[in-house]
């Protein structure tokens, strides 16, 4: 298994201005972190780590590899959780990064439905929850087994946040040959679940990983948050049980590739990359 990182390390600062970063820290690989449909005024003027959906996949990958990197996934966290709208990120955009991926031969593409925004979506009840969130993801499961790819379910909201959530929305699209799980350890320990016992469930349906280890200051604010973007610690150096995450899955065969959710020096990334990799290699 690969460890990489997140085109998330300088704010402010462009795709390739991160792929470089990226390689200068000791990295080969990393995912398409940010993705949009159409124009973006920030992306275009370098001011944004993100991909347009819209553009040519081919162009992204020669990219990569001018920086010797491999893509690992591609990001399309969604809106699952509001009213469909063109404004929100949700089904048409999953479906853009299903047909982006398969044309660069990108084989996952991660998704999670996101903490609720709108007083209709607070409104509703766990099982409303539940069916808007297969709703949503039931025609992009059907092109993804058609284009090879897979679409993996990150821990990132109320509902993924849960091993019963995650199970109820693949029970009720049928359990789709394409729908799989991305094992994030900060953000379900952080919404409450034992991420150990998330990793043995769903040990044949996660095909990727997200490291993110996070302090004690964090242990009161546990199934009150719905997931953070980054840890400010190297991991390993925290709260939550990596070690026995590793130990569940490190004899996976689905996992070829795994991203670090760390903010901070080069030297704090490659210090969480080697207790990951020294523990999954034992």
């Amino acid at each position: 298994m690969k460890v990489g990182v997140f085109l998330a390390l300088e704010p402010y600062t462009s795709v390739e201005h991160n792929l470089k970063l990226a390689k200068e820290a000791g990295f080969t690989c990393a995912d398409i972190t940010d993705t949009h449909s159409g124009g973006s005024m920030f992306a275009s003027a370098g001011l944004s780590a993100s991909v347009s959906l819209d553009s040519n996949p081919f162009d992204i990958k020669r990219l990569f590899e001018k920086y010797g990197m491999e893509i690992m996934t591609i990001s399309a966290h969604a809106a699952l959780l509001e009213a469909s709208h063109p404004a929100e990120y949700q089904t048409r955009e999953i479906m853009q990064a299903i047909r982006f991926a398969a044309a660069i031969g990108v084989r996952d593409v991660v998704t999670t439905e996101t903490y609720p925004k709108s007083n209709w979506a607070k409104s509703l009840t766990y099982d409303q929850c539940i069916f808007t969130c297969a709703e949503k993801l039931y025609q992009p499961c059907r092109m993804a087994e058609d284009y090879g790819v897979n679409i993996i379910f990150e821990p990132h909201g109320p509902i993924t946040d849960s091993i019963s959530g995650i199970g109820d929305v693949m029970a009720l699209l049928g359990y789709p040959k394409s729908l799989g799980v991305n094992m994030d350890t900060g953000n379900s320990w952080l919404g409450g679940t034992d991420p150990v016992e998330l990793a043995k469930t769903y040990k044949d349906k996660i095909y990727h990983i997200h490291w993110k280890d996070l302090g004690p200051e964090w242990i009161p604010k546990r199934g009150t948050i719905y997931g953070c973007g980054f840890s400010t610690i190297p991991v390993g150096t925290g709260a939550i049980d990596i070690k026995g995450v590793i130990e569940v899955l490190k004899d996976s065969k689905h996992i070829k590739y795994s991203t670090l959710e760390v903010a901070g020096s080069a030297d704090v990334l490659q210090q969480s990359a080697k207790y990951i990799t020294d523990l999954w290699n034992a």
